[in-house]
């Protein structure tokens, strides 16, 4: 009798949940969120953009004011999934972006990193790089199989981004989600682990010190 065709057998022990400690690197460290911490350093580096346009493709709309932001950082960056990390600027010791942890499936091996809220005094710069990275490297650690990133199929830098960080575009899910009265369709990427230690070469050696002049510039890309 034919037999039907099945997946690989595989020997997984599940992830384990991320965990409440902070993930250093040369250029940035990031730190579970925590209100009383970040709050206050983290809305003043988002009103840098004084065009709102980092908005644009998250499901919120600026904050005119502290309480604003405190208000909807409660609601959202302080649960277990998502797992918010204040990504911190080690020189002033101010929070100047938001990552998250979500959609966390340690059975099944799968998380996302999403929730990706950079400001203007992230952006472009080699620390916003190795945030990706220390996450990345954490996700590993832990045990998942599978990373995932999740963007609007509109958001350009979203989606360069992914491709430049080593994930591979898995599709398009249509009419994905309806979000400020318009729809989303959302492409999906991945990194699973058996591709983790040749991208883990690849970080190490573009953040390395040397890999920039005197500048700043990068000498070789990612």
């Amino acid at each position: 009798m034919d037999t039907l065709p099945i997946g690989e057998a595989v020997d997984y022990t599940p992830a384990s949940l991320p965990e409440n400690r902070p993930l250093i690197g040369q250029y940035c460290r990031l730190e579970p969120f925590d209100m009383a911490r970040h709050s206050t350093g983290l809305f003043k580096a988002y009103r840098v953009d004084k065009t709102g346009k980092n908005w644009t493709y998250l499901t919120t709309e600026g904050f005119d004011n502290l309480a604003e932001f405190e208000a909807w950082a409660q609601e959202t960056c302080t649960n277990t999934d998502p797992f918010s990390y204040a990504i911190i600027d080690p020189e002033s010791g101010q929070a100047i972006g938001l990552a998250s942890f979500l959609s966390i499936n340690p059975a099944a091996g799968s998380i996302e990193v999403g929730w990706l809220s950079f400001s203007p005094l992230l952006q472009g710069t080699r620390a916003s790089t190795e945030a990706m990275y220390l996450m990345m490297q954490e996700a590993f650690r832990l045990g998942y199989r599978r990373y995932e990133w999740k963007c609007d199929s509109l958001n350009a830098p979203s989606n360069r981004a992914a491709k430049r960080l080593g994930f591979t575009f898995e599709g398009i899910f249509r009419q994905a989600r309806v979000y400020k009265g318009r729809n989303r369709d959302t492409a999906w990427y991945s990194v699973i682990d058996g591709e983790w230690p040749t991208l883990k070469t690849r970080f190490e050696r573009w953040l390395a010190p040397e890999n920039f002049d005197e500048a700043g510039q990068q000498r070789t890309k990612l």
